[in-house]
This record gives C-alpha cells, structure tokens and sequence, in this order.
C-alpha cells in the first residue's frame, strides 16, 4: 500500500465531509503509519462524529510523538479529556503542557479546576491572572473562586474590578466585588453594588444566596436562616454521604481517636493562641490526639526549633495531598471524630470530610455558623452562640458546651504588661473607646452608632485598627460627612502580640461590630483588662462576644439593641468609677470564671467527645447535645499577679 497515497485519500475524505470513509483508511494505515499527522487526523475524524474521548486519546497520542514539547495536540487532548469529565487524564496531559496554561485562559481552566476540586488551591495561583482576564463568562465564573481566597491583594482587586466590567450580570462576581469594596470600607461602593441583591431578597429571592461565599456572606447579613443557604455546592447530596459513611465498619477502641484538621497548627496562628493549651491538656489515658496537618511550609519552618507541636498531638502532614488523599490517610488512623477546625475561612480544606475521614465528623472553632455544604454531624458552640432556636437552620446537630465554645490560652498567652497613653499616643484626659477589629468588619450601621456616640461624648475618641491608608482615609471621609472631626478618630499600627496585649488597658471601653462581632479580638480584649461593650446577636457570627462576656462574669455589657447600645457607651463615657469597676472585675475574674480556664474547658470538650461517641456505639443518630456543666471554681487556678 502506498502510504503517503493513502494518508492523502484519507485527509481528502476528511475535507469532503466523509468522516467515516475517512476513519475507514485512517484505521488500516494505523498499522504502518503511527506518525503525528496520522494520529492527529484520526483525533479530528473522531471528533467531526462525536468521539471525543476516543479523540482526546488520539490527541494525547499525537502529543506524544510531537517533538514540540509543548505541543498543541497535548493541550487539545487536555480539554477534550476535561469535556468528557476524565479529569485523571486530562490533568496528565496538561500538566505536560502546564506552561502554556500561563497564556491559554482553556488550558489554565483545566488545571485550576481540577485542582480547586482535588482541594490543592496552592497550586493554582498561576493561572489567576490569565483565566481573570479572559472574556470567556464560564472562565469568570472560575476566576470568582479563585481571586476570593486573597481578598488583601491589591492584584486581585483589580481583576475583579475589570472583570465585573465585562460581567456585571454575574452574581457571584457582583459579590466578590462587595466583597473588596468591604475589605476597604468603600461605603458608596458597597450602597451601590448592593442595591441589586437588595432587590432580590426584598423580592423573596434568595438565588444569590446559593453562590455567595458563606464567609463573606456573614459579613452582611445576620439573619441565620439566609446564611444557611449560602454554598458553593447547593446540590451536594450530604444526608446519602452521611449515611454510607456511617455505614462503613469501624473499630472502636478503649481511647477515642480525635482528629482536628486545621492549617493553623503553628504557634503565631490566632488560632493556635486560643487552642494550644487544650491541646496540651487532653487526657491522653483516655484520647489518642492527631493532628492533620495543611500549614503551609513556611510557617512550621519559621518555628522550627523553637516550638514543639509533639506536644499537641501526633502530626500527619497532609498538606500535598488531594482531598481524597488525606480522607483515605484519616481512614487508615481509624479516627473516632474528625474535627474540622477551619469551615468556610481562608486556608480551610473542609471537603475532606465529603469523603469520608471518620464516622464522626464535627466542625468547631474556625466557623461560626453552619458548614453549609460539607458533611458533618455536629457543630460545637455554646447557648449563646447556639440557642435552642438555631436548630432549625443548622444541617448538623448541635453541641452546646455548658460556658463558651471559645477556649483561651492562659498558660501560652502572654500576660499584659504596664504600659502608658503616652506610649501608644492616646490623650491623656479623653474617654478612650477601642475597636481592634478587622476593618472589614466595620460598616455604615455601626459607624453611625459611633458617630452619634463620640458626639454625645464630647470628651472622647474612637481608637481603630489600621490596616491600609485607603482604608483610613474612606472611613475618616465618611464620619467627616457625619460631622465629626477627624481627630476624634486615631488608628493604631500593628505591632507585636506582646505589645498588643499591654495596648488594651489603656483604652476605656471596647466597642464591638456588628453583625460579625469580635471574637479573638473580643477575648484579647478582656485578656487585657479590657471590658467590651457589645449588643445582643441573631446569629453565631453576632453572638459570640455575649458568650465570651457571660463566661467572664459581665452580662451586663451585651445591650438588649442597638439604641441600648449607643445608650449603654454614651453613660459609661461618664462613669469612671464603672469603668473602673468593670477592669477590677475582669482582673479579678479572669482567675476563677471559666473564660480563661482551660483545664476546666478541656474537661468538658472530652465529655462532648464522649457522649458523641457514647450514641454512635448504641448505633444512634447523631442528636442535639447539652454538655452537663461542672462545678464552678471555687478557688483560683492563675493569677495576674
């Protein structure tokens, strides 16, 4: 047979249209002819009639023997093996290409999808830029998802900005840009772009909801049942993934098996400043303590050396494995309960859980409110965070801890220091009102609750956290515009945790956000010496200072509403002597009340571990659980002193 005559036929049945006839020599050439252009013609042969995996093979096939170690025939094979959902093969073809993907907007969704689902965001930020500029509406849609997890970069905002432009009908970049717009108190901007969503849930629609990103989401709405409907995958089937994981044999042991999962298991971690110590405590004759372990590398090395983590459990790095890959390396530790520590916030990789690490599975700490779309059996809170009435809008069942939810550090945390005004420059003779929480956190509502508090309290001045002179000047410009000076406000720096800490007894009184209130902040506040004042919530994420301040011994700080709240700083603003009482409290507290115990904290989180179990060996549901509290202390077990 003549070859070259035959391969010529076969290209020229391709170009009339006759695929089959086409393929029909095609398929008898094969045999002698395995070149580039005969595999190629094969791949678009079986394209023209509809075999796109067969094509995307004899793509792969063509790439193979292409000497361009970037060939064009490896890249179609990638997308083709991603259109028919083989995404093994798929991301095998374009990770043989991968620097192509920096310039092929198609080809960087392939590996920036694939990996976003195998759980390694680590790996995609070099497609960011290239997939956000694309004017491809599907690539827009990858790009929300990607340019969320940095919302500081000044990069990604810029993108978002420019790709809103091209896309301002798609919800989720409409979000994400409120988002930006949020991080840097651009208040018109958010007035503005809102003004759609507000539409919608006025109108009843909460589609929005569904593709809002649930951290985010928190920092807008308050109401609990609409946070609940915030999800990245709405479909996802979690009571079927419930019930075959359960229905997995385990063995059980004499100690219970406790898995957290967290990327914060380094020292520095806000994190790690409330949990070391209780991992430090746990009763080891009764708990085997893992930890699965996604910091990333430079923080550990950081510390290397210094801190020892063998002493908060033993630790299996996960960090360069897919999620199925970690799920599987969980399995084989037999965990009893996996603790999610991270939910819906930067760096968390809670789908693990949806494949099935243990045959409990909890989320605790890094959320606060429902782990909408991962599959879970119980939320750890407490009655504040978590009253009867969040039931209904919670998917897992729910632990309430019997004092905080929130434990704290008193062994680790450094104790505050002496300091002065003068130090941190603040006047001597004004009421000091302090607010160390994320910018972001602070919106028009509160803002002018403070104005008209400031204004009530002439004598006084609002101490903020700086985090970017953009930042700055959009907040002075709006209180300006409400009439205040811009000398009422003074913005501190960052500086160390030590000096942080010593910072807070200078100040008179913390004011609290709303509706994402203080949480860390809140109790390195009271840490101080600090008393916050701040109002009651209607979900997690706005009730947790009135936890913190309960388990410290100062309910009366958490105002009814708002009005009492304004009402509540503006008397306080004029009572020296309460203020003054309030820090003698919070001194004399701290040692006795269970906000900083963690003995006592620790005792009761295992017997949270024990009656989950204690049901799951009855072969029960998972059911609400109220921890039985134990007697309060009598005698004090630290002292500032």
């Amino acid at each position: 047979m003549n070859t070259n005559i035959s391969f010529a036929a076969a290209s020229k049945d391709y170009q009339k249209g006759q695929y089959l006839k086409s393929l029909e020599v095609l398929n008898k050439l094969i045999n002698t002819q395995q070149d580039v252009k005969t595999y190629v013609l094969l791949a678009k042969n079986l394209l023209k009639l509809g075999f796109k995996s067969e094509a995307a093979s004899a793509y792969a096939l063509a790439g193979e023997l292409d000497s361009n170690k970037e060939s064009p025939y490896t890249r179609e094979a990638a997308l083709l093996y991603f259109a028919c959902g083989n995404e093994e093969q798929a991301l095998l073809q374009a990770l043989r290409v991968m620097t192509l993907a920096r310039s092929d907007a198609d080809l960087a969704c392939v590996l920036a999808s694939i990996h976003l689902k195998q759980g390694r965001k680590d790996l995609v930020s070099p497609y960011r830029k290239v997939i956000s500029e694309s004017s491809n509406a599907d690539h827009a849609r990858l790009a929300v998802r990607l340019l969320s997890d940095d919302i500081l970069d000044a990069t990604n905002e810029t993108l978002v900005y420019n790709l809103f432009k091209k896309f301002p009908d798609i919800m989720p970049l409409r979000l994400l840009k409120l988002v930006f717009a949020r991080e840097v108190c651009d208040f018109e901007l958010v007035a503005k772009e809102f003004l759609p969503v507000q539409k919608m849930l006025d109108g009843g629609d909460h589609s929005a909801l569904e593709r809002d990103n649930p951290f985010y989401n928190l920092h807008w709405c308050s109401d609990e049942a609409l946070n609940a409907l915030a999800s990245h995958n709405p479909s996802l089937p979690l009571r079927e993934a419930a019930a075959r994981r359960r229905a997995v044999p385990h063995a059980w042991s004499e100690k219970i098996r406790i898995g957290y999962l967290s990327s914060d298991f380094w020292a520095g971690h806000a994190t790690m400043k409330l949990l070391r110590r209780i991992l430090e405590l746990h009763d080891r004759d009764k708990f085997e303590i893992t930890l699965f372990c996604h910091t990333e590398e430079k923080y550990l090395e950081h510390e290397a050396g210094t801190v020892d983590r063998s002493q908060w459990g033993d630790v299996c790095i996960v960090r360069d494995m897919t999620d199925e890959e970690a799920a599987k390396a969980i399995r084989e530790r037999q965990i009893d309960i996996l603790v999610d520590l991270k939910g819906h916030t930067f760096g968390g990789r809670s789908r693990i859980l949806n494949y099935g690490g243990a045959p409990l599975q909890a989320t605790w700490l890094g959320f606060p409110g429902s782990v909408t779309d991962v599959d879970l059996d119980y939320a750890i809170g407490d009655r504040f965070v978590l009253p009867k009435t969040s039931e209904a809008n919670y998917y897992e069942k729910l632990v309430r801890m019997p004092d905080c939810y929130q434990p704290n550090d008193p062994a680790n945390r450094p104790k505050p220091r002496p300091t002065t005004r003068a130090k941190v420059g603040l006047p001597e003779g004004a009421f000091v009102f302090a607010s160390f929480n994320a910018n972001r956190k602070i919106n028009t509502a509160i803002l002018d609750v403070w104005c008209n508090i400031l204004k009530r309290a002439p004598n006084s001045v609002l101490w903020l956290m700086l985090s970017s002179p953009r930042t700055q000047t959009n907040l002075l410009n709006y209180m300006n515009k409400r009439g205040l000076e811009s000398d009422r406000v003074i913005f501190c720096p960052r500086v160390s945790y030590e000096e942080h800490i010593d910072r807070q007894q200078v100040a008179d009184l913390g004011v609290d956000t709303f509706p994402v209130n203080g949480h860390t902040t809140t109790s390195e506040q009271l840490w101080g010496g600090l008393p916050v004042l701040t109002v009651k919530g209607t979900n997690f994420a706005s009730r947790v200072s009135e936890s913190l301040l309960n388990a410290i011994g100062l309910p009366e700080l958490v105002a009814s509403d708002i009005k009492a709240y304004e009402d509540m700083a503006v008397e306080l603003a004029n009572a020296p002597d309460r203020i003054a009482e309030y820090k003698r409290r919070i001194r004399d507290n701290a040692g006795i009340m269970p906000l900083f115990d963690a003995e006592r904290f620790t005792l009761h989180l295992e017997r949270a571990y024990e009656m989950m179990v204690e049901r799951a060996k009855l072969g029960q549901e998972p059911d609400h659980i109220d921890v039985p509290a134990l007697p309060p202390r009598t005698e004090p077990f630290f002292s500032f002193d």
